[in-house]
């Protein structure tokens, strides 16, 4: 049991890169990104490829990165400049990043077997998830630095207002392709950290990666919230973490089994979507019965209004 919820954490920091990606595009940008099925694969490939190739493992990491970002830039530029749908540009550049990672691969899958994890010489498994963590923590404040920047603030707003951030002279359209870009920049490269915990590259990596996004995003904001940018994307991390541990318990229930993993990630998701907005509408009832004991309260202790003097 406990070496289950070590293999959670440890997936769920890994994957917490991927959760931050979506969280750029899902709720700063507020643009619906299915490019992420693609990209995790893409970074994932692209460091398969260069490690078994003699590569060291940080520039295959660099590598996954830039190639996510040049994806995202695609994207981007179907959206701004083709003025196409930012829905089905994403699932356009989904689409031909299957054909791109298979000729990047020049087959289905790449093993790694002969490749030593990155974080696999630490010992005991505790400090190796601390060193995992002060890691992703290192990147989480390196992003939260960048939005609190010039740019980074006329990404946020990108998002919250594009008309009014245009009329002060900025350009939407950069704004949105940078967001794409480093967002699925840090898909990619948490694609290339599984493809090497696990020790292969497979084309179909990433598919469901962005219900798994969503997830991790709408978890961690529902139990951790989302003041600040700063919790904000502690929560991105923390919820990615919380998934994974949400779904070594589900799978250890006897009657579900690994294939029922898709099912189990879409119930969290509903579940986590659903919630908020039931315990809100109780507040809202709670309150408003309240309110109206007070009024009745109120009304019975009013003196009742007698006739006057004839």
């Amino acid at each position: 049991m406990l070496d289950s919820m070590y293999g959670a954490v440890e997936l769920g920091l890994l994957y917490s890169l991927m959760a931050l990606g979506v969280f750029i595009t899902f709720r700063i940008l507020d643009f619906p990104d299915l490019t992420v099925d693609g990209s995790f694969a893409t970074g994932g490939a692209v460091a398969a490829v260069l490690l078994s190739n003699g590569y060291s493992m940080w520039i295959a990491m660099i590598a996954a990165f830039l190639a996510g970002t040049v994806a995202g830039a695609c994207t981007g530029l179907l959206h701004t400049k083709g003025k196409i749908n930012g829905l089905l540009s994403g699932i356009l550049m989904m689409i031909a990043l299957h054909s791109i990672n298979l000729r990047i691969m020049g087959k289905p899958n790449t093993s790694l077997l002969d490749i030593e994890p990155m974080f696999s010489s630490i010992s005991p498994i505790w400090v190796k998830l601390i060193v995992m963590a002060v890691c992703i923590l290192v990147i989480k404040f390196l992003l939260d630095a960048f939005l609190r920047t010039d740019m980074g603030l006329a990404l946020r707003a990108t998002g919250d207002n594009p008309r009014m951030i245009r009329s002060f002279g900025a350009n939407t359209d950069n704004t949105k392709m940078l967001g794409i870009s480093l967002s699925n920049g840090l898909v990619a490269l948490s694609g290339g950290l599984i493809a090497q915990q696990s020790s292969y590259a497979d084309i179909s990596m990433g598919i469901g990666m962005i219900v798994i996004g969503l997830a991790s995003v709408i978890i961690g904001e529902a139990i951790f919230g989302a003041r600040t940018v700063f919790w904000a994307t502690l929560a991105a991390v923390l919820g990615s973490i919380v998934y994974r541990i949400v779904v070594a318990l589900a799978l250890r229930v006897e009657w579900l089994e690994a294939s029922d993993l898709k099912l189990i990630t879409a119930l969290i998701v509903i579940v986590a979507l659903v919630l908020p907005s039931a315990r809100r509408a109780m507040k809202q009832k709670s309150m408003a019965k309240k309110r109206s004991a007070q009024l009745t309260a109120e009304a019975s202790k009013t003196p009742t209004p007698t006739g006057g003097a004839r």
